[in-house]
């Protein structure tokens, strides 16, 4: 299996985290967002979205989008349980998983994709161009300071975001933190909980993948 991914995007390192937490090893092969090799033929073939991460498997068949990749690892390799055991365990993980990813994510990537010069006129990631838009950049600085508060909140009666268990909400939501520096949102001491959480998952090896 070959997974093509840039190392500061934040899907791709959803994959490698996710591939870590599994022992699965992946040929990596890279594609340099900042010199727009998503946009040339040869990447362009691979994944029309122009987009990583994308897995191709050793049958031909290309796999986008960061969670569905990381099904298809967890299909292949069950343990550890990343999505959660049993009904409860499972929604319960979807469920933080979902609001990582809307509440988390996603105001993160408008903070920064509509801020940083490195995006100016790549502000939504795909085939088509956008132009920043300086207001979604600023609702989004605004929506990471309430989930950080959230999180804390959260995080003072649970070990990790969805109970007791890493999971892949965890891995979601310290990507989401790590690439919220970027827009010059560091988690502080006024939200002790969510810095010990932090703290901890930064740790574990599957961190630096």
């Amino acid at each position: 299996m070959k997974l093509y991914d840039y190392k500061m995007a934040p899907n791709a390192r959803r994959v490698r985290m996710f591939a870590a937490e599994k022992g699965i090893e992946l040929e990596m092969a890279s594609v340099d967002l900042g010199q727009r090799e998503q946009l040339e033929d040869g990447y362009k073939a691979v994944n029309p979205r122009l987009a990583v991460p994308a897995l191709e498997l050793d049958d031909g068949t290309v796999i986008t989008e960061s969670i569905a990749i990381c099904r298809y690892l967890d299909e292949i390799q069950p343990d550890p349980a990343l999505f959660g055991t049993g009904a409860k365990g499972k929604a319960t993980v979807e469920m933080w998983h979902r609001r990582m990813e809307l509440e988390g994510l996603q105001p993160v990537a408008d903070a920064v994709r509509n801020s940083v010069n490195f995006f100016a006129g790549r502000a939504i990631a795909g085939p088509v161009d956008f132009e920043q838009i300086p207001a979604l950049a600023e609702r989004g600085k605004q929506r990471i300071d309430l989930f950080y508060a959230m999180l804390d909140a959260h995080l003072a009666d649970n070990a990790f975001i969805a109970g007791e268990a890493f999971s892949i909400a965890d891995i979601a939501a310290v990507v989401a933190c790590d690439f919220a520096k970027v827009a010059k949102k560091r988690i502080g001491d006024e939200t002790p909980n969510l810095k010990r959480w932090y703290d901890a998952v930064s740790a574990r090896p599957s961190a630096a993948a």
